[in-house]
């Protein structure tokens, strides 16, 4: 029990101030589409989907985001690197509007980048930006789940960890057999949180519809103190020769409390052909420029 309290205390000193965006899988699921780009990289009306999550975490209070990458996604470090040549053009076109936008991306926050070999799993991308995190907390966003809310759902996890000075991770009511797509809790809800916050007790991966301790599924948003390094590094890797960070939050359930937040905001899965499609629309129509124009389309299409 000491030993729990030395480490909050060490805890409460430290701020969230990295995030990590794991980003080299194959993303087959939108080939041909991802065979030579990477999905990160789909646009979602203008904006690639990973710009989102980075947008997110840079509002939230991140100030350095580190990109895990594999073979074929330097489109992702050009995107957020400067681009010299379009910049002169634009200025000397005067499409200065243009030029505001492109600068805005390269001068966003501070980007570094890991490359991973090989896809072995989201546990295994997390562990090799060890040496870039050092011993403190961290985030980690995954690019795929674009949530659209208020406050951006890694500062209401912050909101939680500056209380609890322990790990957070985003977590969704999911009812119904669809809980089988998705990691899900055990866990027991914090008294006078209103069903909002929970201490997560375990976790499983994908469970049978039958078999699910809860409707409640973890949603790719992590606060992770660096603990979790240590449990990652000591689990033997699974299906696929993968690390997976369930088995590695499992292992840090052995050292510290967890806990998990049902967020407020509403999520796509871009990762998803027809979350993709369906995010398409909702941001379109959320935009002054475009929405009122497209709704009149869509309301006269024969459908």
């Amino acid at each position: 029990m000491e030993e729990r309290r030395t480490n909050g205390d060490r805890r409460k000193v430290r701020k969230v101030r990295k995030a990590i965006f794991p980003a080299a899988g194959l993303g087959t699921r939108f080939l041909p589409a991802t065979k030579a780009q990477p999905k990160e990289m789909l646009p979602l009306v203008d904006k690639p989907i990973i710009q989102y999550g980075v947008e997110e975490a840079l509002a939230a209070g991140c100030d350095q985001i580190i990109i895990i990458t594999g073979r074929g996604k330097s489109a992702i470090e050009d995107h957020f690197d400067v681009s010299y040549e379009l910049e002169k053009m634009l200025e000397e076109k005067g499409k200065y509007d243009l030029l505001k936008i492109v600068r805005q991306i390269s001068d966003m926050i501070y980007v570094a980048y890991v490359r991973q070999k090989e896809a072995l799993g989201l546990g295994h991308a997390v562990l090799t930006a060890r040496e870039l995190i050092g011993e403190e907390p961290f985030a980690t966003l995954l690019a795929d789940d674009v949530i659209d809310a208020k406050v951006p759902v890694l500062k209401q996890l912050m909101n939680v960890f500056d209380e609890k000075h322990c790990s957070v991770i985003a977590t969704q009511v999911v009812d119904g057999p669809a809980i089988s797509s998705y990691g899900v809790l055990k866990a027991k809800e914090v008294a006078g949180s209103g069903g909002k916050l929970y201490e997560v007790l375990d976790l499983v991966e994908k469970p049978k519809f039958e078999d699910a301790p809860s409707n409640l599924a973890v949603i790719g948003r992590y606060i992770l103190t660096p603990a979790i390094f240590e449990t990652l590094s000591n689990i033997k890797p699974g299906a696929g020769d993968e690390l997976q960070l369930t088995d590695g939050l499992r292992g840090l359930l052995q050292r510290e409390k967890l806990y998990a937040y049902v967020y407020e905001g509403r999520r796509f899965d871009t990762g998803d052909k027809l979350g993709f499609l369906k995010a398409t629309v909702e941001f379109a129509l959320k935009r002054a420029d475009l929405g009122g124009e497209f709704r009149e389309y869509l309301k006269n299409l024969k459908l």
